[in-house]
Order: C-alpha cells, then sequence, then structure tokens
C-alpha cells in the first residue's frame, strides 16, 4: 500500500482514481499529477516502484494543498464568514444549506434527521421524568 500525503492508497486501484483517496485531489488534479510525472494513470498502484512514488509526491507538494492543510484553510474561511455577519456565515452557523438550495423539502443532509412534535414531546417529558 503506497502512503501518499499521509493517506494510504489501495494498491488494486488505477493510480488516477488512488489519488481521488487524498483530500482534495480530485480526478482532473490526479490526471495532473500524473502527466507531470509522466506516469500512465491506467498503472495499478501495487505496480508503482518507490521513484514514481517520490515523483507523484514532489509534485503533489508543489502544485496542491491537501489533506490538514486544506481543511485548516476551509474552516478559517468558514469562521471568517461567521464573524463578519455575512448571510452565507449565518447560513453556516444555523445548520442550513449555504449555496441556495431550497430548505422547504431536500435540506436532510445540513439540517439533520427530521423532528417531528411527537419527538420533541416524548423528549421533553424524559427530561422532566425522575426516577
Amino acid at each position: 500500500m503506497a502512503r501518499i500525503a499521509g493517506v494510504n492508497i489501495p494498491d488494486n486501484k488505477r493510480v488516477e482514481v488512488g489519488l481521488t483517496y487524498i483530500y482534495g485531489v480530485g480526478r482532473s488534479g490526479a490526471r495532473k499529477i500524473l502527466s507531470e510525472a509522466q506516469i500512465n494513470p491506467d498503472t495499478r498502484v501495487k505496480d508503482l516502484s518507490e521513484e514514481e512514488v517520490s515523483q507523484i509526491r514532489g509534485s503533489l507538494e508543489k502544485d496542491f494543498q491537501v489533506e490538514g492543510e486544506l481543511k485548516r484553510i476551509v474552516t478559517t474561511n468558514i469562521k471568517r464568514l461567521k464573524e463578519i455577519g455575512s448571510y452565507r456565515g449565518m447560513r453556516h452557523q444555523k445548520g442550513l444549506p449555504v449555496r441556495g438550495q431550497r430548505t422547504r423539502t431536500n435540506a436532510r443532509t445540513r439540517k439533520g434527521k427530521k423532528k417531528t412534535m411527537g419527538i420533541l414531546m416524548r423528549k421533553s417529558q424524559k427530561k422532566g421524568k425522575k426516577h
């Protein structure tokens, strides 16, 4: 198993697909890295030599912000939006869709599990009970 940018890449995958396991690298980014390192995208990860893996690491570090560094940048951007009180920041705070999607239906990913009145009443009754 090749380890690039702190991520174990599965051996049986094509290199082009395996690189997408790294946070911040998609298919087009993987193609760009492989063309720069002059590696065939159809080769399997297990067939890569140490030299080829080091070439991939070098081009990845040179051109991309990945994993922890990228996550830190994203969280600071969201924190900045919240601090300045922008509309997008308020949506992040409330846990609602940020990019203009509708919320009457189809917002379950951001809003979480649906809460009906019956569930809310039962929870409040449980809190009030003493055994």
